[in-house]
């Protein structure tokens, strides 16, 4: 089932997750761990992130050498696992940063094959390695760009021409931002882009994590009057350690209140993933009183602090 329709069948605002892959040499038995302890909270989807090559420097007896090389492989093993293993959508994530269009279109034939009919197109992040784009192939510049060329597929419409090539019939969901994309010169600017994208053909927004329930409402008011009409899903994460006061700015450019800030700096350390759950719980609560239409939490690879903000939910 496509996201867009769990939204619209759903009796109260669902709530989904977004995991990682295994890393390089790890096993799949962790994350089925993981999968295990989520599908208790009957997520209609999950969420899997996609991960391009990325530059790596090593400390050789030969001195530092620089290797390119996919840290995170294995997202369409891992949705193909959660699909059909635990009966739960898989949305694996889409990137331009990383991919050409043909081997974004040869991934993408194989989610069909699968029976896998959503995505999470983005750019995605810049990890310092330039794809070299040999024998004519092309790379999708933009978010808009890569909903586009889905968008073609979805009426049969392929990089090459193909005698009756059938249409995929993919969801699309793009990201958003509620405190602005750190590349935009200011939210305006940013909301054009999400509207660029809808009108690409994204079908649901979710939301870049915030701490602050007012940038959510903020966000949505200012996106339909942008005349963007799509669901906005709001993206959430639970703060368990003091070290994400520093980590979460500075990875994912968004503010933590001061507050919140204070209260886990003060804390004792045995303290501190309680207040977050705490804090959470309430923006669970405060956003589903003010009319979000779900809750989408990034858990990663740990579902513990996440299960006890659920538990504490009334919906």
């Amino acid at each position: 089932m496509k996201v867009t329709e769990h939204l619209a069948k759903a009796q109260r605002p669902p709530i989904s997750f977004e995991i990682i892959p295994p890393k390089r040499g790890d096993h799949v038995r962790d994350i089925l761990r993981l999968v295990d302890e989520l599908k208790e909270h009957e997520p209609p989807f999950i969420d899997i992130t996609s991960h391009p090559a990325e530059v790596v420097y090593e400390e050789t007896p030969d001195g530092i050498q620089r290797h390119v090389k996919r840290k995170r492989p294995g997202t369409l093993g891992v949705c193909a696992l959660i699909q059909n293993k635990y009966k739960i959508d898989a949305v694996p994530h889409v990137l331009c940063n990383g991919f050409t269009q043909q081997e974004t279109e040869d991934f993408l034939i194989e989610l069909r094959y699968l029976g896998i009919d959503n995505v999470l197109a983005i750019r995605g992040d810049d990890k310092g390695y330039r794809k070299p784009l040999r024998d004519g192939r092309t790379q999708n510049a933009y978010a808009r760009d890569l909903i586009a060329q889905i968008g073609s597929m979805n009426e049969g419409k392929y990089l090459d021409e193909y005698l009756d090539a059938a249409p995929t019939e993919f969801c699309v969901g793009c990201a958003g931002y509620p405190e602005k994309h750190f590349e935009a010169p200011n939210l305006e600017t940013d909301i054009r882009r999400t509207l660029e994208k809808v009108n690409a053909g994204a079908q649901y927004v979710v939301t870049q994590m915030f701490f602050e329930n007012r940038h959510y409402f903020d966000y949505v008011k200012a996106c339909r009057e942008a005349g963007i009409t799509v669901p906005i899903i709001p993206g959430l994460k639970v703060l368990t350690r003091r070290g994400h006061l520093k980590a979460i700015p500075r990875t994912f450019h968004c503010e933590i209140p001061q507050t919140l800030s204070d209260e886990l700096e003060g804390a004792r350390a045995s303290d501190v993933a309680e207040i977050g759950i705490q804090w959470t719980r309430q923006q669970c609560q405060e956003l589903l009183a003010g009319g979000a239409p779900a809750l989408h939490f990034y858990v990663m690879s740990d579902a513990s602090a996440v299960s006890s903000v659920i538990a504490g939910l009334s919906r």
